[in-house]
């Protein structure tokens, strides 16, 4: 009896074994496979930003990311023979929806892809259910998949750029009464007659001006001069609420960026720093005049330009790095002696000055070329809590 009750436990000890050793594992082994598939959709989904290009530089990242994890001791995506493990190149989507379909397949995308999903496979080793006919292989495939995306409208947006443009039509939710695809010419408000015109290439002017964030606590880069070099060459520095803008807040303009009179033929004083931090989007050489801002080798090193510097009409054939994109308020009327409050962000991809590699920081208007892209580019950091909008950028989140 004593034999015969150990050839029937046998299978069952293994078994019960098996669940503690082997599942364990399986279990360890998935952990581990989430952790790359969600590091590999995270980074594919910050290149979704509405172009062509984007979907390439987002199936890059996915594949480079790879490199940060193992497996068996083995990179992701390698095998030993015994052991493999294996990344399907990433699916792009339009909606969420069809992102967390499983049975849905996906495909390469397109230009208005928001979600990526990927997918990687792998060889368990099994140990104690190797002795049982369901493991007779050794070993069983694992199985972790990650969706990642652009979020709902951001609320609160921060590290953007600090210009602000009134809304054309407060009662478009969507574009406030911007068309996409125009290129518009940015120039510094100004007050009375004589306004300088649009740049060419350009269908109107659109007046903006510079929010107030400067820094009276700033331990370094302590001159507002600085301070406008360093938020027009990467937008609004730190991630507190200095560097944030909200909807339906109300905000002020920059006390030495008032709106001076248009005959003068210049901007005020201030305004050509935050130019000249636009520039660095272009070039990494800047105008002499630009040499004139305090800490500026300092900070003329640290940005780089962006890497498709061309004149753009067709948006989704932009092939840049998204460099040259500003996100920036959307407020309901320029007041420059009261408060505005924002509406929404929205975006523009700056343009170079017709017929030339860069825009002119020192021009008489403060005035600048920019392609209207609405709201494609995911913002580094921001919050949906505080208001109800239906339009707008996100962030990029991990949805499952």
């Amino acid at each position: 009896m004593a034999v015969q009750l150990l050839v029937i436990m046998v299978p069952v000890l293994f078994g019960l074994i098996g669940f503690a050793v082997d599942l364990g594992t399986l279990y360890s082994i998935r952990g581990e496979l989430k952790t790359a598939s969600d590091s590999m959709a995270l980074a594919a989904a910050q290149h979704l930003i509405g172009t062509n290009q984007g979907l390439s530089d987002a199936t890059s990242a996915a594949q480079l990311s790879t490199n940060k994890y193992n497996y068996g001791g083995l990179v992701i995506g390698q095998t030993n023979g015994f052991l493999s493990s294996s990344v399907q190149s990433p699916s792009y989507f339009t909606t969420l929806q069809d992102a967390l379909n499983t049975t849905n397949a996906g495909a390469g995308g397109t230009s208005d892809s928001r979600h990526a999903r990927v997918t990687i496979n792998a060889d368990a080793p099994l140990v104690f259910w190797r002795f049982l006919s369901l493991g007779v292989a050794g070993k069983t495939t694992v199985s972790a998949s990650s969706v990642a995306g652009i979020s709902a409208p951001l609320c609160t947006a921060c590290a953007i750029e600090a210009f602000a443009v009134p809304a054309l039509d407060q009662s478009d939710t969507t574009d406030f009464g911007y068309i996409p695809g125009t290129k518009y010419t940015l120039a510094y408000n100004c007050t009375g007659i004589g306004a300088p015109g649009p740049l060419p290439g350009t269908v109107r002017r659109i007046d903006y001006i510079i929010l107030n964030r400067l820094d009276p606590n700033a331990t370094v880069f302590t001159d507002e001069n600085s301070q406008l070099f360093r938020m027009g060459a990467g937008g609004l520095p730190g991630n507190s609420t200095q560097a944030c803008f909200s909807i339906n807040v109300g905000e002020q303009v920059w006390a030495n960026a008032l709106p001076i009179a248009c005959t003068l033929n210049r901007p005020p004083a201030v305004v050509p720093s935050a130019l000249c931090g636009l520039t660095t989007r272009f070039e990494s050489t800047t105008l002499g005049s630009c040499a004139t801002i305090p800490d500026f080798d300092t900070l003329s090193s640290i940005y780089s330009p962006d890497s498709d510097t061309t004149d753009i009409d067709d948006y989704t054939a932009y092939a840049g790095n998204t460099r040259r994109v500003i996100t920036i308020p959307i407020i309901d009327v320029l007041n420059a002696t009261g408060t505005m409050t924002v509406l929404g962000f929205r975006q523009f991809l700056v343009e170079p000055n017709q017929n030339a590699v860069d825009l002119n920081p020192n021009d008489v208007g403060g005035r600048f070329s920019a392609l209207y892209i609405g709201s494609v580019v995911p913002v580094k950091q921001g919050r949906f809590d505080g208001c109800q909008v239906t339009s707008g950028p996100g962030k990029v989140v991990l949805h499952e």
